[in-house]
């Protein structure tokens, strides 16, 4: 599967605009991983690109997340170190390869750099700097939902979390105008 493939089975499967926005946001931090371990992109951007395609489906029943996306995926000629670190960013699988780790991680870190810039009085990501993410990120009631021991997960990447979170920035940078920010 190339990256229209994945990008039309995204807009085919993931109505929430917000949520299609995420998934792009998480492919271009999941392309920067790669590119900083010397990763295939391509590879690493789909697993991104395509985490949440069964959102929509499973959002009440998170028990089945992932695992829906990797039925739908099945017979698309998708690695299976792709379809592994789909089920493992839910949690439903340990986390064993780079690109698992990365994935685990990048998920909820996008959640919290939209929430930084949304209360940035520019509301845009081009003003973001790390000092400004690690403040936010220490404020227990800022951005709830994006797990914290979630994104710290970065360590188990040899990252701290300030050079995952200026790498996450930059990549979510890069894609701005797709972003709306």
């Amino acid at each position: 599967m190339n990256r229209e493939e994945a990008h039309a089975l995204l807009m085919r499967h993931v109505k929430n605009k917000n949520l299609r926005k995420h998934c792009l946001a998480v492919e271009a931090v999941m392309k920067a991983l790669a590119r900083h371990f010397g990763e295939d992109e391509g590879q690493w951007g789909l697993a991104g690109l395509l985490h949440d395609l069964d959102y929509d489906e499973t959002a009440n029943d998170m028990a089945r997340h992932g695992y829906r996306t990797v039925e739908m995926l099945q017979d698309k000629g998708l690695s299976q170190e792709i379809l592994h670190a789909i089920l493992a960013h839910p949690g439903h699988v340990e986390r064993e390869s780079l690109m698992d780790k990365a994935l685990y991680c990048a998920d909820p870190v996008t959640g919290l750099i939209v929430a930084a810039a949304l209360i940035h009085p520019a509301k845009r990501l081009e003003p973001l700097d790390v000092d400004f993410l690690i403040h936010r990120f220490k404020e227990k009631h800022f951005a709830r939902g994006a797990n914290r021991e979630q994104i710290r997960a970065c360590q188990e990447l040899g990252l701290s979390l300030e050079d995952f979170l200026g790498i996450a920035l930059e990549a979510m940078k890069g894609i701005s105008e797709e972003l709306g920010l």
